[in-house]
Formats: C-alpha cells, sequence, structure tokens
C-alpha cells in the first residue's frame, strides 16, 4: 500500500528527472540542429535561410520545408569544406552583407526612436500649418486644330447642342470618348493659357476658343470647391517617412563629422576598374 511518503519520494523522484528534460528540450536560434566535420549548424542558420527562399516554397509542409533547408545547409558546409580559402570577391561579398546588416538594424532603430505622436504633429505643422483651402476646379474640354473649329463649336453650344455629345464626335484629346471630362484639379495642373481661362469663369459656363500648344480648346466650367488641407491622418504615412528620413540623414551627418574618413579620388583610382572582374579572383 502506498503511504503519502512514498506518494512524496515518487513526485520528487519524478520532478528530478523531468527538470533536466525540459532544460534539454528548449529550443533557440542558438540550438545546434546539425554538425558537419565539426561546423555547427544551428536553428538560426535555417530561419535565415527560409526567409530568403522564393514565395512558392515558402507555403510547403513544415517538416518538407524543415528537411530540405537542413539537407541544404549540410551540402553547402560539406562543400564549403573542400576549399576553405575564398576568392576576393566572395571575401567582399561577406563583407558587404555584414556590413549592409549592421547599417539596416542601426537604420531601424534610429528609425523606431524617431516616430512619436509629437514628432509627426511637428512634421504636419511645418507642412501643412500655414495652408489657405484652395480652389479645385471641375472642367471638360473639347480639342480640335482650328479656331474656326473652335467658334464653329461655341456656335452650337449657345445654340443648345450638348457639350459631351460634342466632344465625343469632335474632340481629337484623349478625354473625347469621355464626353471631355477632365475631373477635378488645381492650379498649377494644367497649362498656363488653359488654366487661366478657367480660373476666370462662372461654373456652367463656355469659353470662347483658348489655344495652347496642344490646339484650340472649348472649355466647360461645371463646378469649383474649396480643398482643405489633409488631415494629418491622411498624410501620416508622408509624415512617418519624413520624420525617419531626416532622422536617419541627421545621424548619418553626425556620425560621419565625429568618423576619421579618408578616401581615394577618380584622379587616384581608375572608375573603369569597377568592371574588372578578374581583379576577385583568388
Amino acid at each position: 500500500m502506498l503511504t503519502n511518503r512514498t506518494i512524496s519520494a515518487a513526485v520528487v523522484a519524478l520532478l528530478a528527472l523531468s527538470a533536466p528534460l525540459r532544460a534539454e528540450n528548449h529550443v533557440n536560434a542558438d540550438t545546434i540542429v546539425a554538425t558537419v566535420n565539426g561546423t555547427e549548424i544551428t536553428l538560426a542558420h535555417m530561419i535565415v535561410l527560409k526567409q530568403r527562399l522564393p514565395q512558392q516554397y515558402q507555403t510547403l509542409p513544415p517538416d518538407v520545408l524543415f528537411n530540405g533547408i537542413l539537407d541544404q545547409l549540410v551540402q553547402q558546409t560539406v562543400l564549403g569544406q573542400v576549399d576553405e580559402a575564398l576568392t576576393v570577391g566572395s571575401i567582399a561579398t561577406i563583407e558587404n552583407e555584414e556590413r549592409a546588416l549592421r547599417a539596416a538594424e542601426v537604420i531601424s532603430d534610429i528609425a523606431d526612436g524617431a516616430v512619436s505622436e509629437a514628432a509627426l504633429q511637428s512634421a504636419y505643422d511645418a507642412a501643412f500649418g500655414g495652408v489657405e483651402p484652395e480652389a479645385e476646379y471641375n472642367a471638360s474640354h473639347i480639342l480640335v486644330e482650328t479656331e474656326e473649329e473652335a467658334l464653329a463649336l461655341v456656335t452650337e453650344l449657345e445654340a443648345g447642342a450638348d457639350f459631351a455629345t460634342l466632344a465625343q464626335e469632335k474632340s481629337t484629346g484623349p478625354s473625347g470618348p469621355n464626353g471631355g471630362q477632365l475631373g477635378w484639379f488645381g492650379k498649377g495642373s494644367m497649362v498656363p493659357p488653359f488654366e487661366e481661362a478657367v480660373v476666370a469663369m462662372e461654373p456652367e459656363t463656355v469659353s470662347a476658343p483658348v489655344q495652347t500648344q496642344f490646339g484650340w480648346h472649348v472649355i466647360r466650367l461645371n463646378e469649383t470647391r474649396m480643398k482643405d488641407a489633409p488631415t494629418l491622418e491622411d498624410v501620416r504615412a508622408d509624415l512617418v517617412g519624413e520624420v525617419e528620413r531626416e532622422a536617419i540623414e541627421a545621424r548619418v551627418a553626425e556620425l560621419s563629422a565625429e568618423a576619421d574618413i579618408t578616401r581615394k579620388t577618380i584622379e587616384e583610382i581608375d572608375p573603369a576598374l569597377l568592371d574588372d572582374l578578374t581583379l576577385l579572383e583568388k
């Protein structure tokens, strides 16, 4: 018959056995998944390689991916041990990769630290704080080659012809099939003579012929509206990018000013040597 003391002893023994087991089963990035002649392959190596696989391979079953990735790493290690001496080009590639990875991590930290609601509000105020509402115009036009054709169109319109129908029939511009509709646009979007004519018009009126480098236009101003400055939320993504970029540029400039930098000029190194791949050989 089991006593309480017996049960307690059994539990202690079980815990003593299971504790090391749990420790042995703990897996992290440094966990060794294979060795090749003493060279260790870790779980981190497998994870990184998986991230670089083409998209079509990412959806394979986990067991298939695990074995395939591990096979590739083992084979690469075996091959790499045949001749451990790398070419100048391979060494430079590794150094460039390390340089880029280190820079990317620092850039990520700078960007993360730069973005805050206060920073975004400051950037928004600087960009849009003084922006006044701007007029926007919705217009249609009919484009023809000569002033005589344009005058004839004005006469037809004054007699009651439908603007959109005439645009579909007579306009040589790309908006013709759409009834001449140009949609909404602000100042600076159209060539000066066209814009000047539109700004001077009243809604639902038709212009006299207007000449531009594209030909002769007959314009109908459909309506106008006032466009307010965008809200912070409207431009949040752009502001985030701007704040990050400015912080990164400022930090790079600061580090560069503090660094001891020497560099060759194109007078000292022939730029054509950049195409000399023989320099990368052993």
